[in-house]
């Protein structure tokens, strides 16, 4: 688990529409999660927090939908 697999999956979200959309898609988070696990992303809540505490509004906005659990942001 890592904070670098954090930031490729932020950057994932913002870059991949599709890959996003089923992200969000998932009502339960031990699902989300399994299904980010399955694209090679590995990182822990905190490692997410962590890497979301670095970014600006916009970049906030436009990972709406992949935070928490890959969950929710905000």
């Amino acid at each position: 688990m890592s904070a670098k697999s954090a930031k490729l999956f932020i950057e994932r979200i913002k870059t991949d529409v599709e890959f996003a959309e089923k992200v969000k898609a998932f009502g339960d988070a031990k699902d989300r999660m399994a299904f980010v696990k399955e694209a090679g992303f590995d990182f822990t809540d905190a490692e997410l927090k962590e890497v979301q505490g670095e970014l600006s509004e916009d970049d906030l906005d436009a990972v709406a939908g992949a935070g928490n659990k890959c969950g929710v942001i905000g």
